[in-house]
């Protein structure tokens, strides 16, 4: 486990390299810079970097409170080390500074990551997700059905009430 800022220069770019191809190149720089500022979790074997995934901090408003958010960003395995339980190592990581540091859990998943985070006891968020920009809250139907949550230091949360994130550039969740 790593903060952003202890990571050299070659850590930095080893991360970016194995997130461009572990996202077949679909991986923008909006992308990348959401995951900064947080806590990577990084597994390394003879080849360098086979696994990532790092946890930052964000909000979001529900039942009319702001809770601490432990956002999952970048979660990647280098195609030749996959099904050998890197994912689950490094989701590991990321779930004790979740559950011991923030209100929730959450991560927006892609088809092949939503497998990992419900095996890990991740549960879809079943309500309304929406962000607040800044022209007021933006509900993002898209992102309905792919979010994930996980219950920490605020406990259950209300499916009734929407999960209003904190704005930020590129995809917003």
């Amino acid at each position: 486990m790593a903060h952003t800022a202890d990571l050299a220069p070659a850590g930095l770019r080893a991360v970016r390299d194995l997130l461009d191809v572990a996202f077949d190149g679909d991986f923008s720089d909006e992308d990348y810079d959401h995951c900064l500022g947080g806590v990577h979790a990084l597994v390394y074997d003879g080849a360098g970097l086979a696994a990532h995934g790092a946890v930052i901090m964000r909000r979001v408003r529900h039942r009319g409170r702001w809770l601490r958010v432990g956002y999952v960003e970048a979660v990647a395995v280098r195609a030749d080390a996959r099904r050998t339980g890197l994912g689950g190592r490094v989701m590991g990581a990321l779930e004790r500074v979740v559950d011991r540091a923030y209100d929730v859990g959450a991560v927006s998943a892609s088809d092949a990551g939503a497998r990992l985070y419900a095996a890990r006891g991740w549960q879809v968020w079943p309500g309304r997700i929406a962000a607040h920009g800044p022209d007021g809250v933006v509900r993002l139907p898209e992102e309905e059905g792919s979010t994930f949550v996980r219950p920490a230091l605020a406990g259950a949360l209300d499916p009734a009430h929407e999960l209003v994130f904190d704005w930020r550039d590129g995809d917003v969740l």
